[in-house]
């Protein structure tokens, strides 16, 4: 930049020596502080958009965004003309008739007109009244008394061995729910002790409750090679990581997770080498976020557009008009192309969105700074924006993987992670377990007290659900 000064040359030189040295002075600071100003101007606006960043505008949890700067219902433009609750046409969810244990007959006894007598063959049902009560919980207690004898040829004394499904103190479905309700439902052990004295009625210390766990994550192993088989076999899966803690040291819990099976797996890094020990020998269709390892993938591959959208919002939320306008338009040709995964476009109307999008992404290509940044980005994966128009079954965004991911974040938030090389197995397998079951609508405890039988009888569980 250069200062123009509001008069010709020849005036200046006119000026004694002494001012126009203080006018070069002057103009040489004028130049600096201009500088200092413009540098200071850009990082108040990269500071106020770290401090605008919220799990809308960027890829932060929505856990991070801060109770204060939640979106008000009351800032919507507009007024929803929908009532709350369930909207027409909505599946209703009804209480099922259950078998009942015991029937209570209840006639009419007296008349609006006064009258207590009815034509007894008038007398019917009518309607059922359905009320669901938890019974008086009284717990098996079974002693096996073992016995000894001497033999009578030998004169050894000979003990009675238990069967081998009843070796540990606590049967199968007491430790299913035990684990159902640690893993499943993720409380503490603290908490698990005091339901089952407070409920069941019955003393169980942490650490038999842990060796219970243990027993479980045992029992849960042949399920988890199972859902890594079945996912490693699929035509698609959705790939997400997030961080764990093992220790307090840095750890990674990945997951690939399709529309059947969900598989976890803890890994000490967030490398290639950890992604590939994650999908093995798979080559089918990634459906993932544009990190680097996942961007380098070979077959095909869809990316989340979910996440380009949100790096679009924080564009189009920046002060600088040309920042702004990129971002806005980028925002929405993603987010009509969204649109198109449940009403796929017309031939014309694909071309005219295809060459407006490629113009405004080639024609920012050059350009510095955030908006260059994207647009480049956008390039180099141009292939993988929109492979689920063509490919049926392939989603546009990587949510499935984020959804399921979700569980194990706020287990981790809630635990600080896990202890040991033996806590992260079993996080591996009951997520892994759990997320199956919720996808296929399974209940998990018929499942877990069946698996946890098979592994006292040790004999081969049933998989055939999976």
């Amino acid at each position: 930049m250069e200062l123009k000064r509001p008069f010709p040359d020849y005036i200046f030189h006119t000026i004694p020596e002494p001012v126009r040295q203080y006018i070069i002075h002057l103009e040489n600071l004028v130049l600096i502080q201009t500088k200092a100003i413009s540098g200071l101007e850009k990082r108040v606006a990269d500071l106020e958009h770290r401090l605008n960043k919220n799990s809308q505008n960027s890829s932060k949890p929505p856990s991070s965004d801060p109770p204060f700067k939640k979106p008000s219902k009351k800032n919507k433009k507009g007024k929803s003309k929908r009532k709350q609750g369930g909207q027409k046409g909505h599946k209703g969810n009804q209480q099922k008739k259950m078998e009942p244990t015991s029937e209570t007959p209840i006639v009419p006894e007296k008349c609006n007109c006064g009258s207590s007598s009815f034509y007894p063959e008038s007398i019917k049902p009518f309607y059922t009244h359905q009320v669901i009560e938890l019974p008086d919980i009284k717990m098996d207690v079974l002693h096996f008394i073992l016995h000894q004898g001497t033999c009578s040829q030998c004169g050894n004394v000979v003990k009675a061995n238990l069967p081998n499904d009843r070796r540990t103190g606590y049967g199968p479905r007491l430790s299913a729910l035990i684990a159902e309700i640690s893993g499943i439902n993720g409380n503490s052990r603290e908490t698990v002790r005091t339901f089952c004295q407070s409920v069941l009625n019955f003393s169980i210390s942490t650490g038999a409750i842990q060796k219970v766990i243990d027993r479980a994550s045992e029992a849960l192993r042949p399920v988890h090679e199972r859902i890594g088989n079945i996912a490693r076999n699929s035509e698609i899966n959705h790939v997400d990581e997030t961080s764990w803690f093992q220790n307090g040291a840095l750890r990674w819990l990945w997951v690939m997770v399709n529309s059947t099976v969900a598989f976890f797996m803890i890994h000490q890094n967030r490398s290639k080498a950890a992604f590939l020990e994650l999908i093995q020998d798979w080559e089918g269709i990634l459906v993932s976020d544009n990190y680097g390892v996942y961007a380098k993938w070979v077959n095909l591959r869809q990316t989340c557009l979910a996440h380009l959208i949100r790096k679009a919002k924080a564009l189009a939320e920046r002060k600088d008009p040309i920042t702004k306008r990129f971002g806005q338009s980028v925002k929405k040709d993603l987010q009509l192309l969204c649109h198109w995964a449940k009403a796929p476009p017309e031939d014309q109307e694909w071309r005219r969105f295809y060459q407006r999008f490629m113009d405004l992404i080639f024609d920012h290509q050059d350009f510095e700074g955030e908006v260059g940044t994207l647009a480049r980005s956008l390039i180099k994966q141009i292939e993988s924006l929109w492979l689920f128009l063509d490919i049926v079954g392939v989603d546009p965004t990587n949510n499935l993987a984020e959804r399921t991911l979700r569980y194990g974040v706020l287990w981790r938030k809630r635990s600080m992670g896990t202890q040991s090389e033996k806590g992260n197995r079993w996080v591996e397998r009951i997520l892994s377990f759990k997320q199956t079951c919720a996808l296929r609508s399974i209940d998990s405890f018929p499942l877990m007290a069946d698996l946890i039988d098979s592994y006292f009888k040790e004999i081969e569980p049933d998989l055939s659900w999976i």
